[in-house]
């Protein structure tokens, strides 16, 4: 039996649906993310299974009971939000072990739960303070707390680092990974920071425009995207996606007066089809004028990234965005030759954008 189970649920906010049917299930004990740009409506669904938000159809189920109609208070759900939500007059000591004292658990109990979470996150020495006293990354650490303290069946986390720094961000997402190894409590984290969710997932949930666009391990995810939107929002830098047409040869034409010999995708190749190929920047490099399928391009600016360097460049009226290792110079304006491993093409539909098979 499925931890969280969401079966046809939908959303509508003043005959606006926003939730457009969502099946998912989610295993007892799984790390899942639900990722996606800004009014995906990820956070509307995180806050349907919490309880903060009525579901207009379907059901979501918690541990085998259907939570419909039950209260937050009644689904065994802890919640972390993206602004704390702490008390301000109340100490770190107070903030974490507030529910319980609303619970009336009685107070030896409740003063050795919360210091038993308090040395779990590192927060023993902040005890006294009050949230104004301390860091960011500190008070995101007592949020954390005050959900771990009630023992939940579910931690749900609704963007919790947006608001702290790149550095502390990568802290933080090692701080969750390694509590919920520890607890091993059943978790959905909503984020729109594609590498929080390739770093934290056990399971990928993508979501677009109110619909589940894939679901799967973030590797498979990557490597197997299920449409033109995974492809194109999964990865930095994103994947290159070339608008084209095969030719009678088999030939995949694009841009102005492109063309790329593609042996690979032989049992796709339909002279005519309208399709958008797509190929990882880690997959297309520099290479020589005289190699085999080698696409002449201009260099238009380079990102130096230390142990290796992004090229951006312009090919037969294409955008090409390759990885590049070598320590030969490159400047802007530099003509240069590409080439693209055929062994790592993706194919999709021009006209609905999903995945076709090859």
């Amino acid at each position: 039996m499925s931890q969280i189970s969401i079966r046809g649920v939908k959303k509508v906010y003043q005959k606006t649906e926003v939730i457009h049917g969502v099946d998912v299930e989610i295993e007892h004990g799984e790390f899942v993310v639900i990722l996606g740009p800004s009014g995906c409506g990820k956070s509307t669904l995180l806050r349907m299974i919490a309880g903060l938000e009525d579901i207009s159809a379907g059901e979501i189920s918690i541990g085998g009971q259907v939570v419909n109609k039950l209260e937050p208070r009644e689904r065994g759900c802890a919640m972390v939000f993206q602004n704390y939500a702490l008390y301000p007059h109340m100490t770190v000591k107070q903030n974490i072990g507030y529910a319980l004292k609303v619970a009336k658990v009685a107070k030896p109990e409740r003063e050795a739960r919360v210091m038993a979470v308090a040395e779990s996150v590192s927060l023993v020495p902040f005890l006294d303070r009050r949230p104004g006293e301390l860091s960011g990354g500190q008070r995101q650490r007592v949020a954390m707390a005050r959900a771990m303290v009630r023992e939940p069946k579910v931690f749900l986390f609704d963007e919790p680092f947006s608001n702290l720094d790149a550095k502390l961000r990568v802290a933080m997402r090692a701080e969750v990974r390694r509590l919920h190894r520890d607890l091993g409590v059943t978790s959905v984290f909503v984020t729109h920071d594609q590498i929080e969710a390739m770093t934290l997932a056990d399971k990928l949930i993508i979501m677009n425009a109110g619909n589940v666009e894939q679901i799967g391990r973030p590797t498979d995810v990557y490597n197997h995207p299920a449409s033109r939107f995974v492809a194109d929002f999964i990865g930095s830098p994103a994947m290159n996606l070339f608008d084209g047409e095969f030719d009678a040869e088999g030939e995949f034409l694009y841009g102005q007066g492109g063309r790329m010999s593609v042996p690979q995708l032989n049992g796709v190749r339909q002279p005519g089809r309208k399709v958008v190929l797509g190929v990882r920047p880690e997959s297309v490099r520099r290479t020589g004028a005289d190699a085999h399928g080698a696409i002449p391009a201009v260099v238009d600016y380079v990102e130096e990234l230390g142990a290796s360097r992004l090229i951006h460049a312009e090919a037969n009226g294409s955008r090409f965005v390759a990885v590049d290792t070598e320590t030969a110079a490159i400047t802007n304006g530099m003509p240069v030759h590409l080439s693209v491993d055929g062994a790592a093409l993706h194919l999709f539909s021009a006209e609905d954008g999903r995945r076709i098979t090859h």
